[in-house]
């Protein structure tokens, strides 16, 4: 389960910059996951309540933030919605697709004290 890594990967983030922005609890943590990242929403909360036990962000809210695949077709030159990676586009089948959203994982916002 490497949403195990990703959670403790955004604890050591979220302590990096409660010592830069001098702040000591999360409250709340926004988290943008792309349908094409393989991030599992469900694993994700689940993960990140067990990492972040007994730390700064201990009894925060992980609010997730779904964002939409959207890619760019060659063969048609039209921005495309996709639901996974190498889906045909919708518009003329062409397999010639190319990524510009929704395979990204970030924090987008947080709320501390």
């Amino acid at each position: 389960m490497h949403e195990m890594s990703l959670c403790e990967g955004v604890l050591q983030v979220l302590q990096k910059e409660a010592q830069t922005q001098h702040f000591s609890k999360v409250k709340t943590v926004w988290l943008e996951i792309g349908d094409l990242s393989s991030v599992e929403p469900e694993a994700m909360i689940f993960c990140f309540e067990v990492v972040v036990r007994n730390s700064l962000a201990d009894g925060a809210k992980l609010k997730i933030v779904n964002v939409p695949g959207t890619a760019w077709c060659m063969q048609c030159s039209q921005s495309v919605s996709i639901k996974q990676r190498f889906d045909e586009c919708p518009d003329c089948g062409s397999h010639q697709l190319q990524v510009t959203a929704g395979d990204e994982m970030k924090i987008k916002e947080l709320e501390a004290e």
